[in-house]
């Protein structure tokens, strides 16, 4: 009886084996799991490749393939639009790998999981602007890629994450300028001062500066400021000036402020 027991396990476990062998999912070849791995991701398998680079890190928890296998995980999260877990792996490959060669692609990864999600919104589908949904999405981006940029300038991905940045931060400042006319137009002038004000100091490189300056002129003559007024509408006159002859635009206050991703070759 105990022989016969001991045959089925021995069976059972030698059917196990010749499975994992045959899908590549070996547990004495990290190697052939992980390439197997990229295979599917390279052919748009995602599914397939979470399961498998699952696996990689149960099996072979401290093997280099499964450190490799880690960033391919956050971009196969990504793309399967398990956003959670595709940023819970980037932040803890980021915590526990500060060293190593490709970390700027988790940190880039990051930047664009948020980039996608603001851009892909559901509210497309029905045809709302995007300037009147608030911006959590493209915050978060705009934070994870200046993060990029500021620790790897010289990042393969720099000049991608640059890119989108300038996108990121236009879609910014229309949200700001959307809140600014939605006070104006209820006449609450002070938070619509506000709001246009920090157009003009944090998004003076976007396209909405001069309507945010003329929400700050008609917002600060409603209130009796006319000298902010005047001042605002002084430099409303120069940046057009400027813009005309293709010169930068002028800053209202003087304040010293500063796409298919590839994937690092194994």
């Amino acid at each position: 009886m105990a022989l016969s027991l001991l045959a089925l396990l021995l069976a059972a476990c030698g059917g196990k084996d010749a499975t994992l062998d045959e899908e590549g999912r070996s547990r004495r070849n990290d190697a052939t799991l992980y390439e197997t791995a990229k295979k599917q991701i390279d052919v748009g398998g995602y599914d397939r490749a979470v399961t498998l680079l699952e696996q990689l890190e149960i099996y072979f928890p401290f093997s280099e393939y499964t450190r490799r296998g880690q960033l391919d995980l956050i971009y196969a999260y990504y793309k399967v639009g398990n956003i959670e877990s595709a940023i819970d792996a980037a932040n803890e490959f980021i915590r526990e790998n500060p060293t190593y060669p490709d970390i700027d692609y988790a940190y880039y990864l990051r930047g664009l999981i948020y980039f996608d999600r603001d851009a892909n919104a559901i509210e497309k589908l029905f045809g709302v602007d995007l300037a009147q949904r608030p911006p959590a999405d493209a915050e978060r981006s705009l934070s994870y890629f200046s993060e990029l940029v500021r620790r790897f300038p010289e990042s393969d991905y720099a000049p991608d994450a640059r890119q989108r940045m300038v996108h990121l931060r236009e879609r910014l400042a229309r949200f700001e300028v959307y809140v600014a006319n939605y006070y104006a137009d209820r006449r609450a002038w002070v938070a619509a001062a506000r709001r246009a004000r920090n157009v003009v100091e944090d998004f003076q490189d976007t396209s909405v500066v001069t309507e945010a300056l003329q929400i700050m002129a008609r917002s600060y003559r409603e209130l009796g400021m006319d000298d902010l007024a005047e001042d605002a509408e002084r430099v409303l006159r120069e940046n057009q000036v400027a813009t005309s002859s293709g010169k930068k635009k002028r800053g209202l206050f003087r304040r010293n402020k500063e796409v298919k991703p590839e994937r690092p070759a194994s």
